[in-house]
């Protein structure tokens, strides 16, 4: 039971961490109108008719999603090295726990980014654009907040259940 609980949190660990890194990577979070053409946006550039530019101005919930996502990423990929690791010499338990425990706090620290983000947009952008909405980037990054909820949580339970399991005798019956 362990193995499948530590090897389901880590596959979901690996699943996040691929859609954390092309969600913070890509330049599709909002897409809206500007000035009659179509523009999107992401944490690093935003793009005008197939133009892109990075932005100028530096305002602190860019700095602050950036950071969080960021954080996330490395958060995420060291709970999958840590479950990947568990299997290695037997399984260890705080291998697995420390892994259960960056996942949750990956999952976390994205879920602090795309709050603000959130907030950020809908009160500056939804008053500025009339037509305006979240791209695909935004809501992979959605997907990647529950899939590493749900490894951390599979590795906790995993931890969770060979700690509360008794260790076997060595003595042999006779």
């Amino acid at each position: 039971m362990l193995y499948t609980l530590a090897g389901g949190g880590t596959l979901c660990g690996v699943a996040a961490l691929v859609l954390l890194i092309v969600s913070t990577a890509t330049d599709f979070w909002m897409q809206y109108r500007y000035s009659g053409s179509s523009a999107n946006q992401g944490l690093w550039r935003f793009c005008i008719n197939h133009k892109c530019h990075a932005h100028t101005i530096t305002v602190a919930f860019w700095d602050a999603t950036r950071a969080f996502m960021l954080l996330a990423v490395l958060s995420c990929f060291a709970g999958v090295v840590l479950g990947l690791t568990a299997f290695t010499n037997g399984t260890k338990n705080r291998r697995v726990r420390t892994g259960g425990i960056a996942l949750v706090l990956s999952g976390f620290l994205a879920l602090l980014a795309l709050a603000i983000y959130t907030g950020v947009t809908v009160t500056f952008f939804g008053k500025r654009f009339l037509d305006w909405r979240f791209s695909w980037s935004y809501i992979i990054g959605w997907v990647a907040i529950i899939l590493a909820f749900a490894a951390g949580v599979f590795q906790l339970c995993a931890y969770q259940r060979t700690s509360a399991e008794p260790a076997p005798s060595n003595n042999p019956e006779t």
